[in-house]
């Protein structure tokens, strides 16, 4: 079941990012728009980290302190290794309009970009296949460890993932286009992008889950953790310039902020609505055998033998 499911959840992100790659072909979204969908996006993630991926690392691990403390260490680790990644790579920054005097490639006004180094597209799919590797490791964990009896696990995490990809794919392409690549070889970067997330969903069914279901619930609540603190960087990194370099559109920007959490919670409630019939067979027989026998009136001796 879980496999499955996961299969179609890749299947669909490879579709968007696919289409996101092939969107500056299509149309020019002005700067407005595209930090719109950014905000809106980075709401989504926002809300599934905080919502979704890190209520269920609490509920995974044990109920302790040490246990609870773990939780937040590994969440603490998810957000600096996607934090590194961006430092170093310069990479997560949306843009779809391709005039450079217009606006610069990391898609904030020009007083924020004359700070910001040069993109390359090379730096750019790496960073960013870096960061989609890690969200394929946070749908597989949020899939294969959601509570029994869900209806669609893993739902949050996937609606994050599959609304964000074609932003950073939009990315990749309108780079290689100002760097004068060919089609051929921005379809196959592209291509090649797309399979980002499958990768990453393969590298945790290889080589975390089997440790997750061997040991104790501990290794499942840190994957978790661990995703959650990568949607919350991937979130900030987002929405934090905002603040200092987008003075403009502030009630739209917001608006679209909280139009993001809506879509979490809302794909909460869906992702932990449960099946109508018990997991399992859960509680379809007594615990106790006695507790099935019909109950003797009061007053009525029983014999004994």
């Amino acid at each position: 079941m879980h496999t499955v499911l996961l299969a179609y959840y890749c299947a669909a992100i490879v579709a968007a990012s696919v289409a996101g790659g092939l969107l500056p072909r299509w149309l020019r979204l002005s700067h407005r728009r595209t930090e719109m969908i950014v905000s809106f996006v980075a709401g989504t993630m926002l809300g599934v980290a905080l919502l979704h991926l890190l209520p269920h690392a609490l509920a995974s691990s044990e109920p302790s302190p040490a246990a609870t403390l773990g939780v937040f260490r590994w969440t603490i680790g998810g957000f600096l290794a996607m934090f590194f990644i961006e430092r170093f790579f310069c990479f997560h920054h949306h843009e779809a309009d391709e005039d450079p005097e217009a606006h610069t490639a990391c898609g904030h006004d020009h007083s924020h970009s004359e700070h910001l180094p040069k993109l390359s597209w090379s730096g750019a799919t790496m960073g960013l296949t870096l960061h989609t590797l890690l969200a394929g490791v946070a749908l597989a964990a949020s899939v294969r460890h959601s509570p029994d009896g869900v209806w669609l696990p893993g739902l949050g995490t996937f609606v994050a993932i599959v609304l964000h990809k074609p932003l950073d794919a939009m990315t990749i392409a309108v780079l290689m286009g100002q760097g004068r690549w060919s089609t051929a070889w921005q379809a196959l970067v592209n291509g090649l992008f797309a399979l980002a997330v499958p990768a990453g969903v393969l590298l945790y069914l290889v080589g975390f889950a089997p440790m997750g279901e061997a040991g104790p619930s501990a290794g499942v609540a840190a994957g978790v953790a661990f995703s959650a603190g990568v949607f919350l960087c991937v979130a900030m990194s987002d929405l934090l310039p905002e603040l200092q370099f987008h003075d403009h559109d502030r009630l739209a920007l917001s608006g679209a902020l909280l139009a993001g959490l809506v879509v979490a919670e809302v794909a909460r409630q869906l992702e932990t609505h449960t099946h109508a019939a018990p997991p399992n067979g859960a509680m379809t027989q007594p615990a106790d055998p006695q507790e099935s026998a019909d109950p003797v009136p009061a007053g009525i001796a029983v014999p004994t033998g």
